[in-house]
């Protein structure tokens, strides 16, 4: 018996327009799948769903954390397998969404037991490691792990930071706690899909949440963290769209240049997110044709929850 549903896919894939209406087919509660969307107060670069939106439907995993505060796929998980655990003791299905590949693989392969740090030193090496340009950061990934290093490089300064931050404090590789590290719980299982869109449909997408963001008031959402005390060296704000417009904000560069840097960016994310899906995705993982009717896309959902649909299958035509 499967532990979760989840609905995954590249930024702009349909995701949430899909989540809800199968949370009202199978009595679903959402729990959220995505880095960003834990933050308070950050809102339209994230493209959170408004709060009373959300009245119909429990969600969970949503305004978790200020954005100077650390979120790890490890608290993730941790919190996740409670909300899954919760949710099915009220007889309701656990209906995770989002694109953070990281948080959904830590629950189907446990992230390791990583031995006790003291919590002091540990906050003053994040501190530090916050003062890095990423170019450092890269450097002493590759000295420390150089195993890991590209995939961290890959990932971000909050990535690279956690690489060269595990070594400091345990003396070994963060690819040697995973390989050889116990896992912290057991592994979940779930039915996965996946919502598969050609490239050129997500980029007409990303570019179309762009505009509709710069129309909700992302500059003065950007503003208002600034104001708040937040800046690019905080987890929180080193997201697409507050690190482009916190530089136009800082008149270092112009609005237009600002929203194409951000375009570029979230092109790239998808990207990367449609390779990691096509590799690091379970045996079983269903995939929908992100261009047909919603409808249809709801039907494929819960006949794969149900039990209708075959293991390894594409459905509709999609591909991964």
């Amino acid at each position: 018996m499967s532990d979760f549903l989840a609905i995954t896919g590249p930024t702009t894939s349909g995701k949430t327009a899909l989540s809800l209406r199968v949370a009202e087919v199978l009595e679903a509660e959402i729990i959220s799948m995505d880095s960003r969307q834990v933050y308070r107060g950050m809102d339209i670069a994230t493209d959170k769903l408004p709060e009373a939106d959300r009245r119909a439907i429990p969600h969970f995993g949503l305004d978790l954390k200020d954005p100077g505060e650390t979120y790890s796929a490890v608290e993730y998980a941790r919190n996740a397998r409670k909300w899954i655990a919760d949710i099915r003791t009220r007889g309701r299905v656990p209906l995770l969404t989002g694109g953070t590949g990281f948080f959904l693989r830590a629950l189907t392969h446990p992230m390791f037991d990583e031995p006790e740090a003291d919590a002091g030193r540990r906050e003053r090496l994040r501190r530090h490691l916050t003062s890095f340009e990423r170019t450092k950061l890269e450097r002493w990934a590759r000295v420390l792990d150089p195993d890991r290093a590209t995939l961290a490089a890959e990932g971000g300064p909050q990535r690279l930071a956690r690489t060269v931050e595990v070594p400091l404090l345990t003396g070994r590789a963060l690819s040697w706690w995973h390989e050889y590290g116990a896992p912290e719980a057991e592994a979940l299982a779930g039915v996965v899909v996946v919502l598969d869109l050609p490239r050129e449909e997500l980029d007409k997408r990303i570019d179309a949440r762009i505009g509709r963001m710069l129309k909700a008031g992302l500059v003065g959402e950007v503003e208002r963290l600034i104001a708040a005390g937040y800046g690019p060296e905080d987890p929180g704000m080193s997201g697409t769209g507050y690190r482009e417009i916190g530089r136009y904000l800082g008149e270092e560069c112009t609005l237009e240049e600002a929203l194409e840097d951000m375009s570029r960016a979230t092109k790239r994310y998808a990207r990367r997110q449609m390779t990691w899906f096509r590799h690091q995705l379970p045996d079983g993982t269903v995939h929908v044709d992100g261009m047909q009717a919603i409808d249809e896309q709801v039907e494929i959902v819960v006949a794969a929850w149900s039990g209708m649909i075959e293991d390894n299958v594409t459905a509709a035509g999609g591909g991964a």
